[in-house]
């Protein structure tokens, strides 16, 4: 009754998340601008205006902070641990999961540069903005190849904590579900159509 109720709620976020989508594609009409492929066009007369609202570089950095300033190379140093993580976990689900039969994930879904076609962004902007898509990217990529792992390795819930619910997490067994886990633990380890 409990995983039911639990099923039907991640659904609910799916399809939150799908109309989520749907609206983004509404801001398409709005804000004048058009996505073919993977490319993005605005109107030329939106670019125009973008362009005149943009900060000039030496603005931009004579009005900053200086506290800002000053940590702006400790925010860039933790690109050497993301590039990293990016590479091991790249690399282990390239050897590993074939061999637990885990579909791959598609690190291409994850990671999505394209505000360096906002006109209205300055050069450093559009470095800061691109840095924190490929650091959101990379977790997010690194997050789905945990949950798969963890739901070959150990799909059970954990009785407390909300925040660990991730996409695969509904398929994971109830907390204190022995029965369900000796039972069915090689069906949820093949339990990824879904992935496709």
């Amino acid at each position: 009754m409990q995983k039911d109720r639990l099923g039907k709620l991640l659904a609910e976020i799916r399809k939150l998340e799908e109309q989520i989508v749907e609206e983004l594609h509404e801001k398409e009409k709005e804000y004048g601008y058009q996505i073919r492929k993977t490319k993005v066009r605005f109107a030329d007369e939106i670019r125009r205006q973008h362009r005149k609202l943009r900060t000039q570089l030496h603005h931009y950095v004579l009005g900053s902070r200086f506290l800002v300033l000053i940590t702006t190379p400790v925010i860039y140093a933790c690109l050497i641990p993301m590039v990293l993580l990016d590479a091991v976990c790249s690399f282990y689900q390239w050897l590993c999961f074939p061999i637990y039969g885990i579909p791959y994930v598609r690190r291409g879904q994850y990671l999505a540069f394209d505000r360096h076609h906002l006109q209205y962004l300055n050069l450093i902007e559009k470095i800061n903005c691109e840095y924190c898509a490929y650091a959101n990217g990379v977790l997010a990529y690194v997050t789905e190849i945990a949950a798969r792992t963890e739901q070959y390795w150990c799909p059970i819930k954990h009785f407390r904590c909300v925040k660990c619910a991730h996409k695969r997490y509904r398929h994971f067994f109830n907390f204190g579900d022995a029965d369900g886990y000796l039972r069915h633990l090689e069906k949820i380890r093949k339990e990824f159509k879904d992935c496709v």
